[in-house]
């Protein structure tokens, strides 16, 4: 798909957040140092915290594929958190816990994010479509700085991505068609996701890794946020 077919029908670009907008790997991980080895723990602080959001993610599918009650993003946050310091042999209270997942909702952009958003904005409505509970998101605001247009949680559509029900009530939400909406993730499974859903879609490729092989693949893939903009703007 070409670019100018990008500028010519999509109306709103929409991002994932957390690790999208937000270094999260990096913030957390500088959140984990000082706390683990007050703990006493010797092991790598970028290792617990990659540890901690893999096992989120499963937790997290695990709840969007059964399709239950949805699980907020926190309480999944705190679950994730326990089980790694239970596997990691770390002594820890509830009140640890709990600190170290709400640093979740205090992580600043990545450097290049909010001139790019900025550019972007000149075109495009910049709507905000995350795992994250509406209350981590609207506290949020304050730590990275920027104008969404909208914040979208995936509880109004009672699951968690890359589950089709979340995409598709974005759209249904902002009165758009799946296709004048360009979804933009440093996340495989997300841009996948809403790709199937019917969204066009933008890999911030950041890492230089492969996408991997998928008959969903994204139609603009790109380094950075700052490429994007300059791409489609």
């Amino acid at each position: 798909m070409s670019y100018d077919s990008i500028k010519s029908n999509v109306k709103v670009c929409m991002f994932d957040q957390y690790g999208t907008v937000v270094d999260m790997q990096g913030g957390l991980t500088a959140i984990a140092t000082p706390f683990l080895k007050a703990k006493g723990w010797g092991g790598d602080p970028n290792s617990f915290v990659t540890w901690w959001r893999r096992t989120h993610f499963e937790n997290s599918m695990i709840d969007a594929l059964l399709h239950r009650a949805h699980t907020p993003y926190r309480e999944i946050g705190h679950r994730a958190v326990a089980h790694v310091m239970d596997r990691a042999g770390i002594e820890h209270t509830k009140e640890d816990v709990r600190y170290l997942v709400g640093e979740i909702e205090k992580l600043k952009p990545f450097p290049e994010v909010p001139a790019a958003l900025e550019k972007l904005h000149t075109k495009y409505r910049l709507v905000v479509l995350s795992n994250g509970d509406p209350d981590m998101l609207e506290t949020a605001k304050k730590y990275h700085g920027i104008a969404f247009d909208r914040v979208i949680s995936v509880a109004e559509a009672n699951s968690f991505k890359p589950h089709v029900a979340t995409y598709t009530k974005a759209a249904e939400l902002l009165g758009l068609n799946m296709d004048q909406i360009l979804f933009v993730a440093n996340h495989a499974f997300d841009c996948i996701g809403a790709k199937s859903a019917g969204m066009r879609t933008a890999f911030i490729d950041r890492r230089s890794r492969p996408f991997g092989e998928t008959e969903h693949q994204p139609d603009i893939l790109v380094p950075s946020m700052t490429a994007l903009a300059e791409a489609i703007v």
